[in-house]
């Protein structure tokens, strides 16, 4: 008696249920160690690619250092798509677009698209630990369930009903509810531990657009030790 035996008495519905679950479970932990990877290098490099942008000597320098950041760096991006706005609007001076929307009604345009692509960029992946997180023991108890059944069936069948015939079967079948659990809990607690981590970084996002916002808008350079406080000082500022 044990997995191998249940393995061995397997139906179509059982064998569907437990490669759903094994695949629940590949995806949950490649999904972990991918973005478990993500989360800290993000982390690692967060404040550091922010003091060099402050640091540099002007607003192209800034740019090209920007440049010169890993692909899958938020920060570099929002800090981009603000420079590539007010250039834009810069080179689009007495056109419509221009009268339409002011210097900084533009900049803070493009830093929402900004902010909002790389927030998105985050969650990516979390809505697969929340289904597996949600649904796994489910499908688990449908394999256990599903196994008690016919256990039950095999044992009226052969007219023995002692407890020790029963109990290897309906424990066999108890061990999809298991597989289940195993499945769930670590996607659960995944889910849990990146959606606090997104929370942080974007609440980051946001203060460091605010203050892109104010340099590439009035041209005032937020120096690097500062940058936080005045981050959280334009963010209580209303916009004019």
């Amino acid at each position: 008696m044990g997995f191998a035996d249940l393995v061995h008495h397997f139906d179509w519905l059982s064998w569907i249920t437990l490669i759903v679950l094994v695949v629940m479970s590949i995806g949950t932990w490649l999904f972990i160690v991918i973005n478990g990877w993500r989360v800290l290098a993000i982390r690692s490099r967060a404040d550091r690619v922010r003091h060099v942008f402050w640091e540099t000597s002007s607003a192209q320098e800034a740019v090209r250092v920007m440049e010169d950041q890993p692909k899958w760096e938020p920060f570099s991006k929002i800090a981009l798509e603000c420079a590539s706005a007010a250039a834009h609007h810069q080179r689009h001076e007495g056109s419509r677009m221009v009268e339409a929307l002011n210097r900084s009604e533009f900049i803070d345009r493009a830093l929402r698209q900004g902010v909002a692509r790389e927030s998105a960029r985050l969650e990516g992946g979390l809505t697969w630990l929340a289904t597996s997180g949600s649904t796994a023991p489910f499908v688990g108890l449908l394999g256990t369930v599903w196994g008690i059944y016919h256990a039950l069936i095999n044992i009226g069948a052969s007219g023995n009903a002692g407890i020790e015939t029963v109990a290897g079967p309906v424990g066999e079948a108890l061990i999809m509810t298991a597989i289940g659990l195993g499945v769930a809990i670590p996607a659960v607690l995944a889910y849990n531990v990146f959606v606090r981590a997104n929370r942080v970084t974007n609440a980051q996002f946001d203060e460091f657009a605010h203050d892109l916002h104010d340099f590439f808008a009035t041209g005032a350079r937020v120096e690097a030790g500062a940058a936080p406080t005045m981050g959280k000082a334009a963010a209580a500022a209303p916009r004019k």
